[in-house]
């Protein structure tokens, strides 16, 4: 019997790998839809999509992660809550809700280093994977949130 405390994950894939985010972190998850590009966007940002009376820059995250990036039948964009301002996030398929123990979080092995480790909040082996847990607020540098801002401003006074 476990005396930790559970937390939920929403796992999906990306390039044939498994990764999550804390339920908390995701508004909700919609089909895939062709975000509307924006003239002199930053490469990591795919454009933009009408959401809830909103538009919310996309992020695809295979680039992200170097994987092929074909759109499928299964391809979803995550609305993503982080830290007040929404992002979607594009990834191959939505797998599930995983609870799992905070226990069995584990921190990344000290090989995950360099650009990927700062994207990675921890692990979680279950019996027939392993899950890599995202941190969903540093997906984006800090110079990254000023160019997506500079954007948005700059799409909502054209």
């Amino acid at each position: 019997m476990s005396t930790g405390d559970e937390i939920q994950l929403v796992a999906f894939r990306l390039g044939g790998r498994d990764f999550a985010v804390n339920i908390f972190q995701v508004e909700r998850i919609l089909r895939y839809q062709e975000p509307a590009p924006l003239p002199q966007a930053p490469d990591f940002l795919e454009g933009v999509v009408q959401y809830a009376g909103a538009v919310v820059p996309v992020v695809d995250l295979r680039k992200r992660v170097n994987v092929a990036a074909p759109v499928e039948d299964e391809t979803r964009i995550m609305i993503l809550e982080l830290e007040s301002e929404r992002i979607g996030i594009v990834v191959d398929a939505v797998l599930e809700v995983l609870k799992v123990n905070a226990e069995q979080v584990i921190p990344p092995p000290k090989i995950v280093q360099g650009l990927a480790a700062k994207y990675i909040s921890g692990m979680v082996s279950l019996e027939d994977r392993t899950v890599v847990v995202l941190a969903a607020g540093k997906l984006l540098s800090s110079k990254e949130r000023v160019e997506l801002e500079r954007v948005k401003v700059e799409t909502a006074h054209d």
